[in-house]
């Protein structure tokens, strides 16, 4: 029988103190950490992400009914309401935004050799914003409409394993474009992303990065054909042209040729058109890619339905960022465990696991290769399974 250490406490080894420890010390605060550390605050949190938990309170009871086991997983401090809501509200949220960011760029490495559904050899992102609703009242800061607030989480997601590689956490105002101004492009790269962030400008600023782009194009986009490719119309294609703008703006923000792909899509009875600087793929494949961008819509949908980021635990605008990091971390934590000890089982069947074993003596493995995906797909035959 096994007899070491807390399924929790094997999570905990997974992450890099040593980095942790850094962001920690890049921000200092002056609320206390004698009595209740970061990583107090952080494990707590991490807590309320895997097991579902609805309030402080509901953390407090759990974590104090097991409470003798507390010290095994590196929690030193006294777990109650009051202190972790003062540090949500207090504690910078960077530090757990940098290290969010940290076992991000370790999860990406883990799954660089991942295959992808495209039959390509470069790195390909896909760029998408989500929209959390708040309550105005409560979150006054966060204003989005006359009545409504919201906080906007734009990502771009790795399609290779599905991780994201850069998120931004904003209030409900920001537009979609002007989150360009914060990528920095790899050269050689596809930016799949939909039509809400057309800018033809930003877009030739991503030109000139020596980085390609597939965007669905607007209808009253204005623009002069120059040639058209042959197409084979039984693939859905319908037309594989280059084209210049021709727009009163459009053509000195984006003054050199484009590509403009139409397909029919069969299934769902539509046509789209996409717009790409790549003039050398098979059209086919720009299409592929531009599908592809639906695994980021999955991923949206995927963290909204298993991580606690759509009811918050504090009212300010960095109790709710510190939340969102923390549950970010806990995704990419759950991601790198998976990888690092070869389970097949999808990421919702390792929370399911998880989320019931934290405090049990048995290896992750174990925990998981007990349960297997039947029951799963058994309830609900959409799941999402991002890592398969």
């Amino acid at each position: 029988m096994y007899s070491g250490k807390l399924v929790m406490a094997q999570l905990f080894d997974h992450l890099p103190m040593h980095t942790f420890r850094r962001c920690v010390a890049k921000y200092p605060s002056k609320y206390p950490v004698l009595k209740f550390s970061h990583f107090d605050q952080f494990a707590c949190m991490a807590f309320a992400q895997l097991t579902y938990r609805e309030s402080l309170r509901d953390i407090e009871i759990c974590l104090r009914a097991h409470n003798s086991k507390l010290y095994h997983l590196g929690i030193r401090g006294r777990v109650s309401r009051s202190t972790l809501a003062d540090a949500n509200e207090t504690r910078d949220a960077h530090i757990y935004e940098d290290f969010a960011l940290a076992l991000i760029k370790t999860a990406r490495k883990l799954y660089a050799g991942d295959s992808f559904a495209v039959d390509i050899d470069n790195t390909v992102y896909a760029l998408d914003t989500t929209t959390i609703d708040l309550c105005l009242s409560l979150f006054p800061w966060a204003r989005f409409r006359k009545n409504k607030a919201a906080v906007r989480l734009h990502t771009l997601l790795d399609l290779r394993g599905n991780i994201p590689s850069f998120i931004l956490i904003s209030d409900g105002k920001l537009h979609d474009i002007h989150v360009l101004d914060h990528l920095i492009y790899e050269p050689g790269s596809f930016y799949v992303m939909d039509r809400g962030f057309i800018d033809f400008s930003r877009l030739y600023h991503l030109h000139n990065a020596q980085a390609f782009f597939v965007i669905r194009a607007k209808k009253n986009l204005q623009y002069r054909r120059l040639y058209s490719q042959p197409i084979d119309k039984e693939t859905g294609l319908r037309c594989d042209q280059t084209i210049v703008m021709t727009g009163t703006n459009t053509q000195n923000s984006y003054p050199v040729p484009l590509r403009r792909v139409k397909f029919y899509d069969a299934e769902q009875d539509r046509l789209f058109v996409f717009l790409t600087n790549n003039l050398d793929l098979p059209a086919i494949t720009i299409t592929q890619l531009y599908k592809s961008r639906w695994q980021v819509e999955l991923f949206f949908k995927w963290i909204k339905q298993h991580l606690r980021i759509k009811a918050f635990f504090g009212t300010s605008e960095n109790a709710v960022r510190t939340q969102i990091w923390i549950a970010i971390s806990v995704y990419v934590l759950v991601a790198i465990v998976k990888k690092r000890l070869h389970i097949d089982a999808s990421l919702y069947t390792m929370l399911q696991a998880l989320s019931l074993a934290l405090f049990e003596k048995s290896t992750i493995n174990q925990i998981v290769e007990n349960i297997g995906d039947e029951p799963c797909e058994s309830v609900n035959s959409n799941q999402l399974n991002l890592f398969d």
